[in-house]
């Protein structure tokens, strides 16, 4: 075992950082990929200044353990960058109370309004095209209206 440790060398941290990232798309939950960096980083150091196993070891707990600081850090910000667009995954809930223009006429409660690049069904009351009209709920991809 004390032979295992005294060949640690750099090709052994890099081949060990790339497994545990190859790890973490296997099963992801993000922490293997911060032990794999903590590996590469160990076998970057060693290109450089040729530490002793003893010290290597140190390395990769110091690396490793400063990495979990670093991760929350990470994922406190994307949760924070979240909360600022509150309908990154629900367009269509951002519609909700805005006013549009009607491209075709709503006929038998069925129309369409175009929103930027993207036209959208609409269901509500009859009206000509032209006709301004207010998003007033959402249900997937169709929106209901009323006049404005």
């Amino acid at each position: 075992m004390a032979e295992m440790f005294t060949t640690l060398g750099t090709w052994n941290w890099l081949i060990f950082g790339f497994v545990l990232m190859a790890l973490e798309v296997a099963a992801p939950g993000v922490f293997l990929f911060w032990l794999g960096l903590a590996a590469l980083l160990v076998g970057l150091l060693s290109f450089a200044i040729n530490p002793s196993w003893q010290a290597q070891l140190l390395m990769f707990a110091v690396f490793a353990a400063a990495a979990v600081p670093v991760w929350r850090h990470f994922a406190r910000s994307a949760r924070e960058a979240s909360k600022s667009n509150p309908f990154l995954n629900r367009r269509t809930q951002a519609l909700i109370g805005r006013e549009f223009t009607l491209e075709k006429p709503i006929v038998d409660g069925s129309g369409t309004v175009r929103i930027d690049d993207t036209i959208w069904r609409v269901a509500g009351p009859d009206a000509p095209a032209g006709s301004r009209v207010k998003i007033i709920s959402a249900d997937g991809a169709s929106l209901t209206v009323a006049a404005a």
